[in-house]
């Protein structure tokens, strides 16, 4: 009588087969879990949006995007590391103390697909997350005047297109304006930490110096086939590639056509 249960040559032929099955699901796992976390990261960045629009109605004009009432903290703490990032009141905290309780509770500002390392930045709120448009959410003036990120933020009715304006995305810093997303930017890239703000997944960064630890979510973007996730001014979101957010030197100056980075 022959025993029952499987021979040297069958179980290796089992085990064959399930390690060539594992490696055909592992990609489409992988896929659908990075699809996952780009549809959450979408759901933030709507949500971050929809909290602007908040403000906007109860003020008549978005929020600065730094800056503070005083030497006050927001509610939390100030964001960031004391030691490479300015304090004041961000954009986020004039929005959490509408719609949050602490920065803590402010889940929406931490992007699921971040590739951010090393200890000091991946603990930085300010690194590697959300990013608002520094042409709309304008800081307090902090130098001689011209700065065209500087003085009294917009209000949506002032925004010409604002289907078309970028509002707040995914980014390598807490404020993002044209000047990342352009080939030849007007200012040192990564002089400073604000000044290391990019759009993950842009060619571009390639050429650029990042801070230590951003090097893969500067590079290879964080979600599948290198697009962000942009919340217009208008409050709509929509999912572009990287490449779409170039902007790109003409004879009249750097423009960028589509979307908008400029509200005029």
């Amino acid at each position: 009588m022959r025993r029952a249960g499987l021979t040297l040559v069958e179980l290796l032929v089992v085990i064959s087969i399930t390690a060539f099955l594992a490696a055909l699901l592992f990609p489409a796992f992988h896929s659908s879990r990075e699809q996952a976390r780009a549809t959450a990261c979408q759901a933030n960045v709507w949500q971050l949006a929809f909290a602007l629009h908040a403000y906007e109605g109860d003020n008549q004009s978005l929020p600065y995007g730094f800056g503070g009432p005083g030497k006050t903290p927001p509610p939390g703490g100030y964001p960031g590391n004391a030691t490479i990032d300015p304090a004041g009141w961000w954009w986020f905290n004039f929005i959490g103390s509408v719609r949050y309780k602490s920065l803590r509770d402010m889940n929406a500002l931490r992007c699921p697909s971040r590739r951010i390392e090393g200890a000091k930045l991946k603990r930085d709120i300010l690194c590697g997350n959300y990013g608002a448009n520094r042409s709309l959410c304008k800081s307090l003036v902090n130098g001689p005047p011209g700065n065209e990120f500087e003085g009294t933020p917009l209000s949506v009715a002032a925004i010409r297109r604002p289907g078309s304006t970028l509002l707040v995305m995914d980014s390598g810093y807490s404020l993002i304006c044209w000047w990342h997303a352009a080939k030849e930017p007007p200012v040192t890239f990564g002089d400073s930490i604000q000044d290391a703000a990019y759009v993950p997944g842009l060619e571009i960064n390639k050429q650029k110096i990042v801070w230590p630890g951003q090097d893969q979510d500067a590079i290879d973007g964080r979600h599948p086939n290198q697009t962000v996730n942009i919340a217009f001014a208008d409050s709509h979101v929509e999912r572009w590639k990287a490449s779409d957010l170039l902007v790109e030197k003409t004879e009249d100056g750097e423009r960028n056509y589509s979307p908008l980075w400029s509200p005029d």
